[in-house]
């Protein structure tokens, strides 16, 4: 499924470009403002964003801007109603891949966003963090060329921490990531961790999963691979954070 976050201010147009995006079994996030699309986009990972430029708080192109310099490489699809080719200049200089400019026909935007996302998942086919590396076409993980036997849950998981590479990701992201609109059992995320975990160590790998402030994890360098296996300590103190709010 695909994911969009649409921020636009007009409620009226918000609200049919939610339907038809719906209508084509994408799901779609919504906020009216600059500031609150940053504090989503830090919390949750989108596979393209359309973004209006007349907007409170923070214009699209300053939210472009502060996207791209902090290394997100989401899809981004401009709306204006702007038709001066210095405005859109200026979207592309501050990092949009597309633009639109109003009124237009949904079956364009829809089909503008599936061929963005399409472009996207197509353009990274392996993921490398120290010893260990993720074919994402063939779906096999492997450290130091030696198969690493995971299961399609905890690849995915895997998967969704290579990206980030030392950033925090938060329990949440991780689980709409990997179990999209089904809600898994409240200790399965810890388990699939727990089994990472053992496995990475196990495997050799010199890079591990750790547990962070805020219900985060993040993928580091261990300081030797073959560590032992972590103590699911941390992940019960994150979890229990998480049940208290």
């Amino acid at each position: 499924m695909i994911r969009v976050l649409l921020v636009e201010d007009n409620l009226g147009l918000a609200g049919n470009i939610i339907d038809y995006l719906e209508l084509e079994d994408m799901a779609c996030d919504h906020v009216v403002n600059g500031i609150a699309a940053l504090n989503l986009m830090n919390a949750q990972r989108f596979d393209v964003i359309i973004l209006d430029i007349n907007l409170p708080k923070m214009d699209g192109f300053r939210v472009c801007e502060h996207v791209r310099n902090q290394g997100d490489d989401t899809p981004i699809i401009m709306l204006t109603a702007r038709d001066k080719l210095e405005s859109k200049l200026e979207g592309f200089q501050m990092g949009a891949d597309d633009y639109l400019v109003k009124p237009f026909e949904m079956a364009e935007l829809v089909a503008r966003v599936i061929t963005l996302s399409t472009r996207r998942s197509g353009q990274i086919k392996k993921l490398q963090f120290g010893n260990v590396s993720l074919d994402l076409k063939a779906q096999i993980a492997s450290v130091n060329e030696s198969l690493l036997k995971l299961s399609p849950t905890t690849f995915k998981i895997l998967q969704v921490l290579l990206r980030e590479q030392g950033n925090a990701v938060s329990r949440q992201r991780l689980i709409d990531a990997v179990w999209k609109d089904e809600a898994p059992e409240s200790n399965t995320l810890k388990v699939h961790i727990h089994n990472l975990r053992k496995l990475l160590a196990q495997g050799g790998s010199s890079i591990e999963v750790k547990a962070l402030p805020n219900a985060s994890f993040c993928i580091t360098l261990t300081s030797t691979p073959s560590s032992k296996v972590a103590d699911d300590n941390d992940i019960e103190q994150t979890d229990n954070k998480q049940e208290r709010r």
